[in-house]
């Protein structure tokens, strides 16, 4: 979901500045004092829950030239980061990760049409530190991308003490995914690569079987609305209450949420239902899908109805199932009601498996509109 560029969160100083998961974290930062961080690490979470501000608190972990360290009373060393000496300053100019995105593609679209086509995204705040987001229009990672991890890691660091590499997602072209296995095989001794991703599933078997996993959890919906109420009193309780469902226990999720345009991209998703489970009207469905053509904005708006379609068939399924207390989208309950009473699991199912075809063609870069407008007949066309 689209983040509101009017809240700024500030860079974490310490460890302690990291909400939730305290057990993941201490035992990642007790490996790094240790010597045992793991050479490839992928840590996975909900998107929100900090994955990418772990990552970067932890390369400063590693990199921080002084070293400092957390005793607990059991004797246990925790490793930390000063963040004001020379290695900490420059990676932490990365938290500011779409910024550093929009720069790299803008820097790309100066380039002859023909260099376009060879060059790709990729972040390094630091010489040691190369961050690989997917790359845009597609939003997968891809082969030049990993090329360029592989020769990198071939070299020794120059200012540090070991190569870092953050992989901010786990959508990898087929090929990209293949040789980053290679290098997962016999990985240099000064080498880390940390993948971050939603669903682990999506990444090779054989990828994660040569990773370490680390999960980040959800926090509570109670600990998400104190947080809000703390960090973001010009929320009013009503819509405090809302996002932090929405939320789904991510707290940087909570932090940036945008409820206006969650809630334009929920009105979209709505339409969609209705036309699925009432007499449809495909002159107002056609005209909504047509919002929808082409370009990066269209691609994010497609990608904000597609999450809150997603959110929706699950509340549908919740209350279903008999938990309507863990419903997210409260504020349209009663209807929620009747469209579960409306629909089968089967529909929802079917519903679902759609929902992953527009996903995939999304990645394909095929016509967003047309895509929508198949969904939509498959929809009214499900078993229910």
């Amino acid at each position: 979901m689209a983040q509101n560029p009017e809240i700024q969160i500030a860079y974490p100083a310490d460890f302690n500045a990291f909400l939730g998961n305290a057990a993941a974290v201490e035992h990642l930062r007790t490996a790094i004092a240790a010597g045992r961080f793991p050479h490839a690490l992928i840590l996975s979470g909900p998107a929100g829950a900090g994955k990418y501000t772990l990552a970067l608190m932890l390369a400063m972990a590693i990199e921080c030239e002084r070293q400092p360290r957390d005793l607990w009373s059991n004797g246990q060393s925790l490793a930390g980061f000063c963040g004001v000496c020379r290695n900490c300053t420059r990676i932490a100019t990365a938290f500011a990760l779409d910024d550093e995105i929009d720069k790299a593609v803008a820097a790309r679209e100066e380039l002859r049409e023909t260099d376009k086509k060879e060059t790709r995204v990729l972040i390094q705040p630091h010489p040691d530190v190369l961050i690989i987001p997917p790359d845009p229009p597609q939003l997968l990672i891809k082969l030049g991308q990993v090329r360029t991890l592989i020769h990198s890691a071939n070299y020794l660091p120059g200012e540090a003490p070991r190569k870092i590499f953050i992989l901010t997602a786990s959508s990898f072209m087929k090929e990209a995914a293949n040789s980053l296995l290679k290098v997962l095989e016999e990985p240099p001794a000064t080498v880390h690569i940390i993948l971050l991703s939603e669903n682990p599933g999506e990444l090779l078997p054989t990828i994660r079987s040569r990773a370490a996993l680390v999960r980040l959890g959800a926090l509570p919906v109670e600990e998400i609305e104190m947080l809000l109420s703390d960090r973001r009193p010009d929320v009013p309780p009503k819509q405090r209450t809302l996002i932090a469902r929405l939320a789904q226990g991510a707290a940087g999720r909570a932090l940036g949420f945008d409820l206006a345009t969650y809630t334009a991209a929920r009105a979209d998703a709505m339409l969609l239902l209705r036309q699925a489970t009432q007499e449809p009207d495909h002159t107002v469905l056609f005209k909504m899908t047509e919002t929808y053509r082409a370009g990066a904005e269209g691609q994010q708006k497609t990608a904000d109805l597609l999450r809150t379609l997603t959110l929706l068939l699950e509340d549908v399924l919740l209350i279903q199932s008999g938990t309507p207390e863990l419903v997210r989208n409260t504020d349209l309950r009663a209807e929620l009601d009747r469209i579960a009473q409306t629909v089968s699991f089967q529909w929802i199912e079917q519903a679902s498996r759609a929902l992953d075809q527009v996903w995939s063609g999304m990645r394909r870069n095929l016509l967003r509109s047309l895509s929508l407008d198949a969904f939509a007949g498959q929809l009214a066309t499900a078993t229910r």
